[in-house]
């Protein structure tokens, strides 16, 4: 029997326990780098349970010296409860991924200070003043430094995590080291490609306004189409080493620092999901403020930037990503020796136009997915959430599912990401048809 096959309340099973105030307050003080940073006596810490996710415990710990952030993994899924298991040794996974990106995008994620196996837990350095992006940009927040740390942090985990950058025994190797992350990607196949689609027990969205558009997306076969074929992509395109969560609920961000936080969801998979995801939750963030206006047209700034964000995020990842490739190429894939001399080069930079065109498509796709699961499944942005008119607020989400749904079905009508911002654009004010509801 596995630590997390053994059953709850069992304290002689294992070494794993949850961790409450007193009991983390002990556990901290005995360790002398984690007390040094800290400072004080232990009683004198001030320790706050802060998580507002759907996983996990998060502590933040405050002492004379300092503070850190503590994240213990739960036995089972907080959002839902006990009668949802969950591998603790999805603190392993996020442990390591958190290990390989402070290698590869430094400074963009945060410092490790210790890790726990037995116990699925992990100290962080505490980022203060960040704040989670999604609360800024639900306050009308612009954040100029976001655009330049973030498409570095997408462009370089994806590259040099690929065929691209490493050997394919080294790829493999990468692959073997996060493939036993299974359960968490099981999450994503049913919560964002299976549920919103179907009728499932824990699919919620803002009724009864939303009944019709939830019915017609479990009636749409184009649809169930289409996001069938992005499942199969994530289930069996080991791309690159993905965050596999990167939304602006997992960035904390100031106006002048960006940090990338939870990535317990990496794997191998299709380097179009992390891409789509940040560009779907801008999106998302562009068709919420609304729901957020005091007075009409008093956010029109924001909502201009994060049209504009949407498309430097891509073009930004897209031009750092390609320049990557021209410099550090050393992988095996496209060898350089069948693309010798001038021609050979002219060729391959065709290729690399089609590559990122095919990447294009792939983040146009699952940028769609996001939006639909966000919005009809399981776990729901605060951006939708805190519109207390449930009305205005299904008037906001409509207008992304028509988006998303045109996205998805119809990728191949976007071009380019500025006919994302087009589209979008043009359906901000659209009035859906509410009064069957």
């Amino acid at each position: 029997m596995t630590l997390q096959e053994r059953p709850l309340g069992d304290p002689g099973s294992s070494p794993y326990r949850i961790l409450r105030e007193g009991d983390l307050r002990d556990y901290l003080a005995r360790l002398p780098e984690v007390a040094a940073r800290l400072g004080g006596a232990p009683n004198a810490w001030s320790i706050t349970e802060v998580g507002d996710g759907n996983l996990n415990l998060v502590f933040i710990v405050k002492g004379s010296r300092g503070g850190i952030a503590v994240k213990q993994a739960l036995p089972y899924v907080r959002l839902v409860g006990e009668s949802w298991p969950l591998p603790l040794s999805r603190a392993h996974y996020e442990h390591l991924a958190l290990t390989h990106q402070a290698r590869l995008a430094p400074g963009l994620v945060p410092t490790v200070v210790h890790h726990d196996e037995a116990l699925a837990l992990t100290a962080m350095e505490l980022l203060e003043p960040h704040i989670i992006m999604r609360k800024g940009l639900i306050a009308g927040t612009i954040y100029p430094r976001f655009v330049e740390d973030i498409t570095t942090f997408i462009a370089r985990t994806l590259f040099f995590t690929s065929d691209l950058a490493v050997s394919a025994a080294e790829k493999k190797e990468g692959i073997a080291a996060f493939a036993g992350n299974h359960a968490l990607c099981k999450i994503t196949e049913d919560l964002i490609f299976t549920d919103p689609y179907r009728q499932a027990e824990q699919n919620r969205w803002t009724s009864p306004w939303l009944d019709h558009i939830a019915a017609s997306f479990r009636e749409d076969f184009d649809a169930h189409v289409a996001i069938s074929r992005l499942k199969l992509r994530f289930m069996a395109s080991p791309e690159s080493l993905i965050h596999g969560d990167l939304h602006t609920g997992s960035i904390m961000v100031t106006e002048t620092e960006t940090r990338v936080i939870d990535p317990e969801f990496a794997f191998y998979g299709p380097m179009g999901f992390d891409i789509g995801a940040v560009l779907a939750n801008l999106i998302m963030a562009y068709f919420a403020s609304a729901g957020h206006e005091r007075v009409a047209g008093e956010r029109q700034g924001v909502e201009s930037w994060l049209l504009e964000t949407v498309e430097r995020v891509w073009s930004e990842t897209a031009r750092k990503f390609l320049d990557l490739w021209r410099s550090e190429a050393r992988g095996d894939g496209y060898p350089k020796a069948l693309f010798a001399g001038a021609a050979g080069e002219t060729r391959l930079q065709v290729e690399r136009r089609h590559y990122m065109e095919r990447l294009f498509a792939d983040t146009v796709g699952f940028g769609a997915a996001k939006i639909i699961r966000r919005i009809l499944g399981l776990a729901h942005n605060i951006d939708f959430e805190w519109i207390e008119d449930g009305r205005l607020r299904a008037l906001c989400e409509a207008r992304s599912l028509r988006l998303a749904r045109t996205m998805l079905v119809d990728t191949a009508s976007f071009a380019t990401i500025r006919d994302v911002t087009k589209r979008a654009r043009e359906l901000r004010d659209w009035q859906p048809d509410f009064s069957a509801t």
